[in-house]
């Protein structure tokens, strides 16, 4: 089978320009490949660089070294060299995220936050809007708070609202960063399902989940950062 996503020797470095360009290593070497209907997890103690492997992989932060190649409509592209027009129709129609925190537009109903992925696809708006009230009926979502805007929610309430417009348009790979991390034990399983269902429909899945009875229950492997963290002393820059 075909993958979906691959890194080669991926390395991520922050610099610390107001300590005068020091180098301060996250993780290294990281080789990665992923096919379709796999779920991923990825492990390790916090500060092991998790979130910003997830974050290297969507494009928000520009790798150190190495590549990521992904999958985009039947043809192969370096994300790690694409140009910012490429990354945005990647993520418009290959490449999901469900981060740890919602961030929206202030003021914008729950519902039209959810409908957006679908909307940007070119679904009319009453068909992006039945969905997306679909979606946050499945994850428990009183209809009462659909026409609110989300900041106004509980952190709960947030994260299912997160979840629905990382999975509604299907993307063929979803990266998710804790994605049951302020969820109860019933929202939980239900996320679950979500996930095992997106798998068996073909997707490939990334993840970090703290709560081991999640992991296992989605997760076919894990790759454990604490291999890939370099050095931690701090590095002078020339």
């Amino acid at each position: 089978m075909t993958p979906v996503l691959e890194t080669t020797r991926l390395a991520k470095s922050f610099v610390l320009h107001g300590r005068g360009g020091v180098e301060l290593p996250v993780f290294a070497g990281v080789d990665l490949v992923l096919h379709p209907g796999e779920c991923l997890a990825l492990t390790g103690r916090s500060g092991t660089g998790k979130s910003s492997l997830l974050r290297c992989l969507y494009g928000n932060y520009a790798a150190s070294s190495g590549t990521v190649r992904i999958r985009h409509q039947g043809e192969w592209l370096d994300l790690s060299a694409a140009a910012p027009r490429q990354v945005i129709d990647v993520r418009r129609r290959t490449l999901g995220y469900v981060s740890q925190f919602l961030r929206v537009i202030p003021r914008v109903p729950a519902l039209d936050v959810v409908a957006e992925p679908l909307r940007r696809l070119g679904h009319g708006a009453d068909e992006a809007r039945a969905a997306a009230g679909e979606w946050l009926a499945l994850l428990n979502l009183p209809e009462r708070l659909w026409q609110l805007p989300p900041a106004t929610f509980s952190g709960g309430e947030q994260q299912r609202v997160n979840i629905a417009h990382g999975l509604i348009a299907r993307p063929p790979v979803l990266l998710l960063d804790e994605p049951t991390a302020s969820l109860d034990a019933a929202n939980r399983r239900v996320v679950v399902e979500l996930v095992r269902a997106a798998c068996a429909g073909g997707a490939a899945v990334i993840g970090i989940f703290h709560d081991d009875e999640v992991r296992d229950a989605v997760a076919d492997r894990c790759v454990d950062l604490e291999r890939h963290r370099p050095a931690q002393h701090p590095k002078e820059r020339a």
